[in-house]
């Protein structure tokens, strides 16, 4: 049992060091009237673009700023789907280990192509827009990671990032 404790609504957005708890958000998403359940987990790796043997990945953030990115992106996915169930949006912060979950997204839905559909907008926006920060560590060093969408706001406790680091993960 995680220590991280679903709402009582239909909406689950939260970011933090906890393990993430995935059996649990897979069961809390499952509703009588909804016949899909999708859920999305994205989990550390042994590589990445350029850096095999990655090790270890840690992840930093503002939580306050991210939880409100999350649920933007839960309210914008359900107007876009309008008979979802309910919609989870959980990421993972501090040095995760090959394997650990990092993010899942859960959503459910009266039929599996909405589901499928509302899942992937979901995990493909919280990653455009939500700023969380990867440092890689793998076999030639440690690094911030190159990003999909460069951004200019610092990582927290830092200087502002040099063009080629920081940005949404």
């Amino acid at each position: 049992m995680s220590d991280i404790a679903a709402p009582h609504g239909d909406d689950w957005v939260h970011v933090g060091p906890e393990p993430l708890p995935l059996a649990e958000a897979s069961a809390w998403a499952t509703l009588p009237r909804c016949g899909a359940v999708v859920t999305f987990t994205g989990t550390v790796r042994d590589h990445s673009e350029g850096r095999p043997g990655v090790v270890s990945l840690e992840y930093e953030t503002y939580p306050e700023h991210v939880e409100s990115v999350l649920a933007d992106v839960v309210a914008e996915t359900r107007r876009d789907w309008p008979d979802l169930g309910r919609v989870a949006a959980l990421h993972r912060t501090g040095l995760l280990a090959l394997e650990d979950a990092a993010v899942v997204v859960v959503v459910s839905a009266p039929h599996r192509g909405e589901a499928f559909e509302a899942a992937r907008h979901c995990i493909d926006t919280l990653k455009h827009r939500a700023p969380i920060w990867k440092r890689e560590t793998w076999a030639g060093g440690s690094d911030w990671s190159t990003c999909e969408h460069p951004d200019d706001r610092a990582r927290p406790g830092t200087a502002p990032a040099p063009p080629t680091v920081g940005g949404p993960t």
